[in-house]
């Protein structure tokens, strides 16, 4: 039976719905279609797990392509013994943690400051798979995003670190610990007190806009005046 050879093209077209097995496959190959597929498969995780740790967008950037020409140089290393999600993690926050090391003469991430720095940082990306239905929903969401984002900037580095793993990324506890090098009650206690920061953040934040809920002044305001105005005449002379 003669095989039926399938157009470069067409398997071009199809090699993102490969698996990750699949594709490590091709990589090591020196395949750069599957290349490209891992790295747009994974980037969004492993930028954010780099930003939880180094604070600042271009730098987390470069720490994610770091990682990945570490992870694709190295690849014939990869057995498939753990997820190809959780080799580059682990690749990307030995990078990032690297730099922090380097940056406050540190051995690790238990020695990292835990005191919030005043600076505050740039903003965190957090793409979004929603799709506004209209300008002002876009701006709406845009600004709680930004909220959240200074929140998550504002909080020491290692409950940053086990916050986003844990509630962006969607880890599991257990996940995160073993990733960041700590114990599930460590994990547990750093999430308990990130969640409580993130919330002080917030109220924060918030505290005096309250009084600038459902504003009614202005045109609004003048507008009312002139429509009570003009029924009170009418009844009014109705009534003469």
């Amino acid at each position: 039976m003669t095989a039926i050879a399938v157009p470069v093209a067409r398997r071009r077209q199809n090699i993102s719905a490969l698996a990750d097995a699949e594709l490590v496959s091709l990589a090591k190959q020196g395949d750069e279609p599957a290349i490209r597929a891992i790295v747009q498969r994974h980037n969004q995780r492993l930028f954010r797990t780099a930003r939880a740790i180094i604070r600042s967008d271009w730098e987390a950037e470069d720490v994610v392509q770091a990682a990945y020409v570490k992870a694709f140089t190295t690849l014939a290393t990869f057995r498939g013994e753990a997820a190809l999600s959780t080799w580059l993690t682990r690749i990307t926050l030995n990078e990032a943690l690297g730099r922090v090391r380097a940056r406050k003469n540190t051995t690790g991430l238990e020695e990292i400051d835990m005191q919030t720095t005043s600076g505050g940082g740039e903003v965190l990306q957090f793409p979004s798979s929603l799709s506004a239905t209209d300008p002002e929903s876009e701006l709406s969401r845009s600004q709680a995003r930004h909220l959240l984002e200074q929140a998550v900037d504002g909080l020491p580095d290692e409950f940053r670190a086990i916050f986003v793993l844990r509630e962006v990324e969607g880890m599991s506890t257990e996940e995160a610990a073993s990733f960041l090098g700590i114990k599930p009650e460590t994990a547990k206690t750093r999430l308990h007190r990130a969640r409580k920061l993130m919330r002080q953040s917030i109220e924060k934040q918030l505290s005096g806009a309250f009084s600038a809920l459902f504003p009614f002044d202005g045109a609004r305001c003048a507008s009312m005046g002139d429509r009570v105005i003009a029924t009170f005449v009418r009844q009014r002379d109705i009534g003469q």
